[in-house]
C-alpha cells in the first residue's frame, strides 16, 4: 500500500494543535502546496491561524475545506497510546485528530498532489481553506476567511469539507446539507425570598415551568424530504442559592433549536417570544446564531461525489443532513455548493481516536476522482 497519506497524517497528528493552536500544520501543508504551484495566503485573525491557498486564476473554483485544530485529549490515563504520538495498531492509525480531521487533510493534500502531477493544465482552480478554529468558538476562522474572500469578490464554486461523515464504512454517508442552529439564553426574573413565606416572594421556576413545557412540546414544523422536523432542546437550567429554604430570584435557561429550511431564525424567535409573553413572564433573552441551514441538491458536485465513492469503494452513498454543524455553514451562504465527505466518525472526540489506514488511502482516491470529474 502507498504510504503517502499515512505518513502525512502522522506528521500532522504529532503536532498538538488543540484549538486555537495550529502548531505549524498549515505551514507544512502550505510548503507542499506551494511546490505544486499554489499561491499561499496566511490569514491570522486574533488567536486563529487560517490558510487560503489557490492554484489557478479562473473558475470554477473547487475548494477543499478543513481544520487543523483538535479537541482536548481528556484523561490521558484512558488513552492506550499517547494522543500526539501517532501509531498504527491492527490497521488503524491512533491519535487525536486521526478521524477529525487530520486524516482527511492528509488525503486532500496527497490527492491534490497526484491530480496536479497528472493534470498540470486542469480547468478552473483548486483551493484550500484551512482554519485552526473549527472546534472552538468559530469566530476568527472560516467565517473571517469567507468575509475576506467575499470583500474581494473571490467566489468558491464547489466546496468539499473533510468532516468525518461516514457511519459504518467509508462513503456510506455524505452530508449534502446541515440544519440551522439557534441558541437562546433566557433569564426569567422573580423575587427572592424565604420558602416558608412564598407570598412575599415570586418564584421564577414556578412561573417559567408551564412556558418551558409548552416550548418542549411544541411541533415547530414537519421537516421535509431533506430535513427532519425542527427540534427544541433545553441544554441547561440554573437557579437558586444552593439552600433549601430560599426561593430563587432568577432562573437561567439555555436552549437550542436545530431547524430545517421550513423555518427561519426570525420565525422561531417570534414564536418563542409569543409563548413567553403569553405566560406573563418577566424576562430577558439573548440569541446566538450558530449557522443557517443549507442544502446542496442534485448537480455536478453531488454527482461527482456519488460516482467517486461508488467507483472507489463500491458503496452507494446516502446524502444526509443530520448531525451537528460544520464550517460548511459559513461557505454555503456565498452561493457555493457544499459537500462533506470524510472517514468513519465512530471515535471522533473520544479517547483512543483512530481511523482505518486503508480508508484514508481510499479517501484520497475519492478526492482525486472528484477533482478529475469536475476539473478535467
Amino acid at each position: 500500500m502507498n504510504q503517502d497519506v499515512l505518513t502525512l497524517a502522522q506528521e500532522l497528528i504529532s503536532r498538538p494543535s488543540v484549538t486555537p493552536l495550529d502548531e505549524g500544520c498549515q505551514e507544512l501543508m502550505g510548503e507542499r502546496l506551494s511546490a505544486k504551484g499554489f499561491d499561499i495566503e496566511s490569514m491570522v485573525f486574533e488567536d486563529t491561524t487560517n490558510m487560503w491557498a489557490r492554484r489557478g486564476k479562473d473558475g470554477p473554483v473547487f475548494c477543499f475545506a478543513g481544520h487543523t485544530d483538535v479537541v482536548p485529549v481528556g484523561d490521558l490515563n484512558r488513552w492506550h497510546t499517547p494522543p500526539f504520538d501517532p501509531v498504527v495498531i491492527d490497521g488503524y492509525l491512533h491519535g487525536r485528530g486521526a478521524a477529525d480531521m487530520k486524516g482527511s487533510l492528509a488525503a486532500m493534500l496527497v490527492a491534490t498532489e497526484r491530480f496536479v502531477d497528472k493534470h498540470p493544465d486542469h480547468n478552473g482552480s483548486i483551493a484550500f481553506l484551512i482554519t485552526s478554529d473549527e472546534e472552538g468558538p468559530f469566530i476568527n476562522g472560516t467565517t473571517r476567511v469567507i468575509d475576506t474572500l467575499e470583500a474581494r469578490n473571490e467566489k468558491i464554486t464547489w466546496a468539499l469539507v473533510g468532516e468525518p461523515s461516514s457511519t459504518h464504512k467509508l462513503g456510506d454517508i455524505v452530508k449534502n446539507g446541515r440544519r440551522g442552529s439557534l441558541t437562546g439564553n433566557l433569564t426569567v426574573h422573580g423575587t427572592q425570598g424565604h420558602v416558608a413565606y412564598p407570598h412575599l416572594a415570586d418564584n421564577p421556576i414556578h412561573k417559567a415551568a408551564s412556558a418551558l413545557d409548552e416550548l418542549a412540546r411544541m411541533k415547530w414544523d414537519n421537516g421535509n424530504e431533506f430535513f427532519p422536523p425542527t427540534s427544541f432542546q433545553i441544554a441547561n437550567i440554573n437557579a437558586g442559592t444552593g439552600a433549601s429554604n430560599v426561593i430563587p430570584g432568577s432562573l437561567e435557561v439555555m436552549f437550542n433549536f436545530r431547524y430545517s429550511t421550513e423555518l427561519t431564525a426570525e420565525e422561531l424567535i417570534k414564536r418563542v417570544l409569543n409563548i413567553l409573553d403569553a405566560h406573563g413572564l418577566d424576562y430577558d433573552i439573548n440569541w446566538v446564531f450558530n449557522g443557517l441551514p443549507f442544502l446542496t441538491g442534485e448537480g455536478p458536485l453531488l454527482d461527482a461525489t456519488r460516482e467517486a465513492v461508488k467507483q472507489v469503494t463500491g458503496t452507494d452513498t446516502d446524502p444526509q443532513t443530520t448531525g451537528g454543524t460544520s464550517d460548511g455553514r459559513f461557505i454555503a451562504p456565498t452561493g457555493a455548493h457544499v459537500i462533506e465527505l470524510g472517514p468513519v466518525n465512530a471515535t471522533i472526540h473520544k479517547v483512543n481516536e483512530c481511523v482505518s489506514v486503508s480508508d484514508l488511502e481510499q479517501l484520497a482516491l475519492c478526492y482525486e476522482l472528484i477533482l478529475e470529474k469536475l476539473l478535467c
